[in-house]
């Protein structure tokens, strides 16, 4: 018989510290842009130009997106678009890229409270 064996570990929280945790994510997109909708420029991220259609027909306006050079995060493609000087002169695109640079950090940073307790469970699957 195989006996499997699976651990994970959780973290508990005591709230007495101030913590700052920003999770980045690691999902990544193959093709990135910005739309306008209700006068709001921001930055789009998909991954297929189909994208464009659905922006459309839900009412945005200059649509514009470019395909990566290869998958991406968000703050890689923040960094590559600042990089081929998208959207430059236009004051609008150059804020939403800018916004999605700030809120995306290229390297997360993480505070973990001094209270923080690691608890580990292990099961065990019935024969």
């Amino acid at each position: 018989m195989l006996h499997l064996t699976y651990t994970k570990t959780v973290y508990h929280f005591t709230h007495t510290e101030k913590e700052e945790i920003k999770m980045a994510t690691d999902k990544k997109f193959a093709v990135a842009g910005v739309s306008t909708l209700d006068g709001k420029t921001k930055v789009r991220f998909a991954n297929d130009t189909m994208r464009i259609k659905i922006l459309a027909k839900n009412g945005h306006t200059d649509v514009e997106l470019v395909t990566l050079p290869r998958e991406m995060t968000k703050a890689e493609i923040a960094a590559h678009l600042v990089e081929i000087g998208f959207g430059k002169g236009n004051p609008a695109v150059e804020a939403a890229v800018a916004y999605v640079a700030k809120k995306n950090p290229s390297t997360p940073k993480a505070k973990v409270s001094k209270n923080a307790t690691a608890v580990t469970a292990e099961a065990i699957p019935a024969e």
